[in-house]
C-alpha cells in the first residue's frame, strides 16, 4: 500500500457517509421494529469493514475505484432495504457481494493487455455463445432464464464482452488491407457485425431499451479507433459509415412495432396503460420533493418495477431529489476515474470508454425516461437498480476501470523450440 493514511481516511469517508445514512433511516425511517435497523446496520458497516480488509492484498497503485464503488453498492443496499418499509433485503445484499467479486475478476483478467490480447477471439465466440444461450432457453423472443429461484438476463454479459471487443481490436489498426479502393481493417469489419448482430438480436428480442447502450459502446471504441496513430481513416468512409447508420436510425423508427411508436407519442396524462408508470413517477419525485417522506414512507413500491425501471423516482419519493441526485453524481465520478488516474495504455483507455459510455447512456435513460424528457425504456441503473445479472456484469466493467487504474505491462515470454525441451528433458 503506497499510503496508508490516506487508505484509513478513504476507510473513515465511506463509513461516515453510510453512518449518516443509516442514522436516518432510524431516525425518520418506516420500521415495525428496532431489531430490522439493527440488522441493516449490521450488514452495511459488516461488509464495509470485511472489504477494508481484504482490499489491501490486491496490489494496486491507487484503491479509488474500490472506495467508490464499496459507497455506491451500500448506498444501493441501504436504498433497496428501505423501499416500502426498513427490512434487509438480503437479495440485493447479496448480489452486491458478487458485483465486488467480479470486480475483482474484471480487474486481475484485464490488467495485462498481451494476456487478454491473445484471447480476443474467446471473446467474440462468447458473444455468440450467449446469443445462442438466450435463444435457446429464453423462451419465445425473451431475454430471461427463469431457474424458479432466481432468473438470469445472459444479455447483459454481452456488454462487458463487447468492450473487450473494442479494446483489443485497437492495435490492428495499422493492419490495413486494400478492397475495392478502400483501405480495410478485417477486424474492424467483425468488430461490426459482430455489434450489428448483436443489435438486431436485441430488436428480435423486443429489448430495445438496450439497444442505445450497445450502440453507445461501439461507438466510443470507433471513435477511439478514429484517433488511434496511424488508423487514418479516410473522410470517405467515415461519410460513408455516419450516412449507414442515419439510415438504420430512418429505418428502425419506421419499422418500429406499435407499442414502441405508442411510447413515442404517448400522452402520459391521459393514457393509463402505457402512461402509468410514468406519471406515478413523476408524482413520486414531486411529492418527495429534496428530502423525500421518510426511509419506507413512499408509495411507488407498490408501482410494479419500483426497484429497478423507476428506481431513481423510488429514491427520489423516500429519500429526495437531493439523494437521487447525489447518487447519480457518485456514478458519474467513478466511471469519470479515468480522467483522475489517466491509463497507460490505447487498450484501457478504449476499455475505459467503453464502460463509461455504457454506463452514462443507462443512467440517462432510466433517469430521463423516468421524469418523461424521453420515451420509457425500462433500462436499469447500473448497482441502483435490483438485479443480480445488472451487478454482476457491472462489476466486471468496473472491473476495467480499476484494471485501467494499475495496469500490468508483461513482456511475451520467449517461446522454446523443440529442440531445447527436448535437450532439458533429457
Amino acid at each position: 500500500m503506497s499510503n496508508p493514511v490516506s487508505y484509513f481516511f478513504s476507510c473513515v469517508f465511506v463509513i461516515i457517509a453510510h453512518g449518516a445514512m443509516l442514522f436516518n433511516v432510524f431516525q425518520n425511517g418506516n420500521y415495525e421494529s428496532v431489531n430490522d435497523v439493527i440488522t441493516l446496520c449490521t450488514a452495511v458497516i459488516g461488509l464495509d469493514a470485511a472489504y477494508f480488509i481484504v482490499m489491501p492484498f490486491f496490489k494496486q497503485r491507487t484503491y479509488a475505484v474500490d472506495f467508490m464503488l464499496l459507497l455506491i453498492l451500500n448506498m444501493s443496499n441501504i436504498f433497496q432495504s428501505c423501499f416500502g418499509g426498513v427490512h434487509l433485503d438480503l437479495k440485493h445484499f447479496i448480489t452486491g457481494i458478487a458485483a465486488l467479486v467480479s470486480c475483482r475478476i474484471g480487474c486481475i483478467a484485464c490488467r495485462n493487455h498481451r494476456w487478454i490480447q491473445d484471447k480476443k477471439k474467446f471473446v467474440w465466440v462468447g458473444i455468440g455463445v450467449l446469443m445462442i444461450v438466450i435463444f435457446l432457453f429464453c423462451g419465445s423472443r425473451s431475454m430471461w432464464i427463469d431457474l424458479g429461484f432466481m432468473t438470469i438476463q445472459p444479455s447483459e454479459f454481452i456488454k462487458p464482452l463487447l468492450v473487450l471487443a473494442c479494446a483489443t481490436s485497437i492495435s490492428e489498426q495499422q493492419n490495413k488491407h486494400k478492397v475495392l479502393g478502400f483501405n480495410v481493417v478485417y477486424e474492424n469489419l467483425i468488430l461490426f457485425g459482430i455489434v450489428a448482430a448483436v443489435i438486431l438480436f436485441q430488436w428480435w428480442c423486443r429489448d430495445l431499451g438496450s439497444i442505445p447502450t450497445f450502440a453507445a459502446i461501439y461507438a466510443s471504441g470507433f471513435l477511439l479507433r478514429i484517433c488511434y496513430p496511424k488508423a487514418k481513416f479516410s473522410k470517405k468512409t467515415l461519410i460513408i459509415a455516419g450516412s449507414c447508420v442515419a439510415a438504420a436510425g430512418i429505418v428502425a423508427v419506421i419499422l418500429a412495432p406499435p407499442y414502441v411508436k405508442d411510447r413515442l407519442f404517448v400522452d402520459i396524462w391521459n393514457d393509463d396503460v402505457n402512461g402509468y408508470q410514468q406519471t406515478k413517477a413523476l408524482i413520486g419525485i414531486a411529492e418527495g420533493g429534496w428530502f423525500g417522506k421518510g426511509p419506507g414512507e413512499g408509495f411507488l413500491h407498490n408501482v410494479v418495477a419500483y426497484e429497478s425501471d423507476i428506481v431513481f423516482s423510488t429514491i427520489c419519493e423516500e429519500w429526495g431529489l437531493l439523494y437521487a441526485l447525489m447518487t447519480a453524481l457518485m456514478l458519474l465520478v467513478i466511471v469519470a476515474m479515468p480522467l483522475v488516474n489517466p491509463p497507460r495504455s490505447y487498450y484501457h483507455a478504449t476499455m475505459c470508454a467503453g464502460v463509461c459510455a455504457a454506463f452514462t447512456v443507462q443512467m440517462a435513460l432510466n433517469i430521463f425516461g423516468s421524469c418523461n424528457m424521453i420515451p420509457f425504456t425500462g433500462v436499469t441503473i447500473p448497482f441502483i437498480s435490483a438485479g443480480g445479472s445488472s451487478m454482476v456484469a457491472s462489476g466486471l466493467m468496473i472491473g476495467m476501470i480499476a484494471a485501467a487504474q494499475s495496469p500490468v505491462f508483461k513482456n511475451p515470454k520467449p517461446k522454446k523450440s523443440r529442440k531445447q525441451a527436448k535437450r532439458r528433458t533429457s
